[in-house]
């Protein structure tokens, strides 16, 4: 996988995934190196971010190197109408690595096909969100201590999370037991239940959690996306179909850890911030580390 573009979670096997947990590790006890030094990332983010675009920007500075770009596309000549192709081939001759968030599923396979220099997928659309998937994985690791034979409950926006998507696809090679609880009209699609009972993994669906969530290692919630929906009225509907209170969490694991890609809207009650089973905002720090894993290995230094 050495200097090759990071698109998908699948782009990664299993080796690949336990590579970058323990260099991410190697990081958190010593984050600043030098190992990009001379190097330039652009960072192109067509959509809004925070965690994402400043976790990567921090990692690469953090590794030495320079960052540019844009966190506004309409700050950019595309409010001129120039199209991602003319965009991309413009930027690669400018840096040595390209992150990229874009709105349109595939646009970051597009991208790396036509780049001379290496893309990391920073989100496109509802598909896959991988840097995203690494540092969720890293997260279980540290406060499981394994990723092997968990039971993880996925709550919430199920149809166009794409950080559920690609958590699903990695957990594959860790044989998990996966909870769904959503909306009808947010369901987890059934492409990837195909998958999972392809590979033999079992899933369970809930409209309503409370009588399992005794059996929960991982609380992973996520926000319902007002972004992803054409209908005001269908997003009022679905918006506060799951709100996470810390009194749900007396009867659950003392090992059990509350998971959420953020932004949160109001899916978890700020009650729950103090509980130590609220692990989100560690998560999120966890993203500078294994970003500064994933960069490196795709710049191939590791």
């Amino acid at each position: 996988m050495q200097n090759k573009s990071l698109v998908s979670i699948t782009d990664y096997n299993r080796d690949d995934y336990l590579e970058i947990l323990e260099h991410a590790a190697e990081f958190e006890k010593n984050p600043t190196h030098n190992l990009l030094s001379g190097k330039i990332v652009a960072t192109l983010f067509f959509e809004p971010s925070t965690r994402t675009r400043l976790s990567f920007e921090t990692a690469v500075h953090r590794l030495g190197g320079n960052v540019i770009g844009f966190e506004d596309a309409g700050c950019s000549s595309v409010s001129k109408g120039e199209t991602l192709k003319d965009t991309i081939k413009m930027v690669n001759h400018y840096v040595d690595l390209i992150v990229l968030r874009h709105p349109l599923e595939g646009s970051a396979r597009y991208a790396s096909e036509i780049s001379s220099v290496p893309v990391i997928n920073a989100g496109d659309g509802s598909n896959q969100h991988p840097s995203q998937t690494l540092l969720d994985l890293y997260s279980i690791k540290k406060t499981q201590g394994t990723l092997e034979n968990l039971k993880i409950f996925m709550i919430g926006d199920l149809k166009y999370g794409r950080t559920v998507h690609s958590l699903l696809m990695a957990m594959l090679h860790f044989n998990p037991t996966f909870y769904f609880i959503a909306p009808d009209a947010l369901k987890m699609p059934a492409e990837y239940k195909m998958n999972l009972n392809a590979h033999g993994i079992r899933f369970f669906e809930h409209s309503d959690f409370m009588d399992v969530i005794h059996e929960a290692d991982i609380i992973y919630m996520t926000r319902v996306q007002k972004e992803r929906f054409s209908d005001p009225i269908e997003y009022e509907k679905n918006r506060s179909a799951y709100v996470l209170k810390n009194s749900m969490l007396d009867n659950t694991k003392p090992t059990m850890r509350v998971l959420h890609p953020l932004p949160r809207v109001n899916e978890i009650d700020v009650d729950v911030d103090n509980n130590p089973k609220a692990y989100y905002f560690t998560q999120a720090l966890n993203g500078v580390f294994v970003r500064q894993a994933i960069i490196a290995k795709v710049m191939g230094i590791f």
